[in-house]
């Protein structure tokens, strides 16, 4: 089986070939996975809990074992590799560092494994504070640290060493979101400052969006769709991606009638809905619509949009940049739309392009390695 990879030509930094695992008594928690990762590529890990991704990423580092399959590094097999001859450098959420330690001497530990020389050691130290704007701090206790710092100095650690690769398991986490904002443009500064190989796993789809090259999306133990954060968000291949990644509204209804990859849905209060179709759909049958936010046009602007409804508002919600808007059709159909300004009154026309709308088979199956390019 081919493992969905890098770019073509270049031999792949990591693969996992066949991959899955089963914990005792339980179903299969990853499923026949199949994957390659380029040298210096960001690749994200995304999924709610339970999908896989944590399971895979604990596999790579060494930490479970495989139930079937084998993890490649530079084409060297990692079967019979404990965790601290794989070369890897590893952030939890919980940062994992030494409280009694200063913070020189939690990033000298990995340093001191590896026997390198004190005066090589301190150049090294001071070198990762510099990279991640702690320079001056080393003298510092960990708990003298604010959280954003904490974090910055589990990132130093796992770096200070030159690994092959650096794992990152739900590292912002903990943090309040305008610090974990923050941390998410220092955390891809640096992998481009460096060039390390990143795999980073996350449930946050902003976040997943934000660093990486490629995201991998997982359910149920399988990667659904792996492609650049454009494709995933603008070309999902199924209604769960499309509904796990960003914002959208999810409408059910039936197949009028379905020409190419062009369809027509009726929803309740028989109004008509032209989509795009992904999968195999057939008049009769129940279809999933979606359509994101962003892309619904409300008042003057909806004229000659191939969707346009007549709308009642149900609710205005400012948020700053924007104001969404909740707005109902005739039949129940409630829509969540953003605007640029709050509109000011409560019946208006609603609309959305055909090429914005996808329609996909109620009870399509989880796809499996599918690899959507930019």
């Amino acid at each position: 089986m081919t493992a969905l990879g890098g770019p073509p030509g270049q031999p792949p930094l990591v693969e996992f070939r066949s991959i899955s695992k089963r914990f005792d008594g339980a179903g299969m928690v990853v499923d026949d996975l199949d994957l390659s990762v380029a040298r210096g590529e960001f690749l994200t890990l995304l999924g709610p809990s339970g999908s896989g991704k944590t399971t895979a990423l604990m596999m790579l580092a060494g930490f479970e074992t495989p139930t079937r399959g084998d993890i490649f590094l530079s084409g060297q097999s990692l079967a019979n590799k404990p965790p601290y001859r794989r070369n890897m450098g590893v952030v939890f959420q919980n940062y994992a560092l030494f409280p009694h330690m200063t913070v020189a001497q939690n990033l000298s530990f990995p340093l001191q494994v590896r026997r390198n020389n004190v005066v090589d050691a301190r150049a090294k130290v001071d070198a990762a504070l510099d990279l991640v704007n702690l320079s001056g701090l080393g003298g510092r206790r960990i708990n003298q640290l604010s959280g954003g710092q904490q974090q910055r100095v589990a990132l130093a650690r796992a770096l200070i060493f030159d690994p092959a690769v650096v794992l990152m398991d739900e590292p912002l986490g903990a943090l309040d979101r305008q610090l974990r904002e923050r941390l998410q443009v220092e955390i891809k500064r640096i992998q481009r400052q460096t060039g390390v190989t990143v795999l980073y796993v996350t449930h946050d789809q902003s976040e997943a969006l934000t660093l990486s090259d490629r995201i991998a999306v997982f359910a149920q133990g399988r990667i659904q769709q792996l492609g650049t954060p454009s494709a995933v968000y603008h070309r999902p291949i199924n209604a769960f991606v499309a509904d796990f990644v960003g914002e959208n509204n999810r409408l059910q209804g039936t197949v009028a009638s379905v020409t190419d990859d062009q369809c027509t849905i009726r929803i309740a209060g028989g109004h008509l809905i032209q989509a795009r179709a992904v999968g195999s759909i057939a008049p009769g049958e129940i279809a999933i619509v979606t359509i994101r936010p962003e892309q619904i046009t409300i008042g003057r602007d909806a004229a000659g949009l191939a969707n346009r409804f007549d709308a009642i508002v149900e609710d205005r919600i400012f948020h700053g940049d924007h104001c969404k808007v909740r707005a109902h059709l005739s039949g129940g159909t409630v829509l969540t739309a953003r605007a640029p300004s709050t509109p000011p009154d409560d019946q208006l026309q609603i609309g959305w392009s055909m090429n914005d709308t996808l329609a996909f088979p109620l009870q399509a199956p989880f796809a499996a390695r599918a690899e959507v390019p930019a």
